[in-house]
């Protein structure tokens, strides 16, 4: 997992602070409506949490995700089992986080000295380029060694951005000339990184393609190109969404999961949105951990995401 990159114990200082920071709005839409709903209600009931239903769904949980997250509620409810606001946060927070801890992925083995592969996607415009940008600092600054792979030929200024991500982060850019074949660039990036014992190999892939190709199809041609050179190849597919598109970008995401075999969800723009409760949307109906969220523009603005200190910091 990409995870083991770092060791997955480690925290990092201020982690908490900073997830509390980025969800500071979405807070405000949850944490302090709900304190609204209750303080109106003599009782906590069925009423009540009708309530708090349509709080979570105007927090981007969506109507399914909700509507599961309070059926458990309202049975407490009816036996008269919650007491006061606080009680009903406490059962909130078990809920959700049991719903984020039911998302995961199973680790992927790969070979002792091989690179670590890891496919980012997503439609264009959602942070996808950044994001790889932020990566690799996050890896190199754990004294792994990193190339990046500009593979989204389709696009001109994409291999620009990433050129300028490089640079700032002292990390090899792997490229073609703009409208080459994404297979072969990464084919290039694979092998430069094997005679180099690279760690990892971090590739950014088209958000569309012309309307002569197929994007699932070229990124199917880039998995099997992947697997040819190192077995277990792709290790990662990371899909980059937009929280700030919160179901939109959800619906967009489908397309990805359903072709892509994406393994994780990065979600950008964190702390641009009130409607950060996105993120219980995508493990429950996606069945995929957000693995990293993006709060800045700073190359450090990459947050490894926490379940925990996630549910924790909407309450906070």
């Amino acid at each position: 997992m990409i995870q083991t990159l770092f060791g997955s114990t480690e925290k990092e200082a201020g982690l908490f602070e900073r997830m509390k920071q980025a969800v500071s709005r979405t807070r405000e839409n949850l944490s302090e409506r709900i304190e609204e709903v209750v303080a109106f209600s003599k009782e906590i009931d069925r009423n009540t949490l009708d309530d708090l239903e349509a709080i979570l769904i105007a927090s981007d949980l969506g109507a399914p995700t909700a509507h599961q997250v309070l059926e458990n509620l309202r049975e407490r409810a009816d036996r008269k089992q919650i007491g006061d606001v606080q009680e009903l946060k406490r059962l909130l927070k078990e809920e959700l986080l049991a719903i984020l801890n039911a998302a995961k992925t199973p680790p992927v083995e790969r070979a002792a000295g091989d690179a670590e592969v890891i496919l980012v996607v997503g439609v264009n415009g959602t942070g996808k380029t950044t994001t790889i940008g932020k990566l690799a600092q996050s890896f190199r600054s754990h004294g792994k060694t990193v190339l990046l792979c500009a593979a989204d030929t389709f696009r001109a200024a994409a291999i620009e951005q990433l050129e300028i991500w490089g640079q700032r982060t002292g990390t090899e850019v792997i490229r073609t000339k703009p409208g080459g074949d994404p297979a072969a660039v990464l084919y290039d990036a694979l092998e430069a990184a094997k005679a180099r014992h690279t760690d990892c190999v971090i590739v950014d892939t088209a958000g569309r393609l012309h309307t002569k190709s197929n994007l699932m199809q070229e990124l199917e041609k880039m998995r099997r190109t992947a697997q040819r050179l190192i077995p277990g190849a792709p290790h990662q597919v990371l899909l980059v969404i937009d929280a700030t598109t919160g179901q939109n970008g959800l619906q967009q995401a489908k397309l990805f999961t359903d072709a892509a075999a994406v393994t994780g969800v990065v979600l950008t723009k964190l702390d641009g949105t009130a409607k950060g409760g996105v993120v219980v949307a995508i493990a429950r109906e996606l069945g995929l951990p957000v693995t990293y969220v993006g709060v800045g523009e700073k190359p450090g603005d990459l947050l490894r995401f926490d379940a925990q200190e996630f549910v924790e910091s909407l309450f906070a």
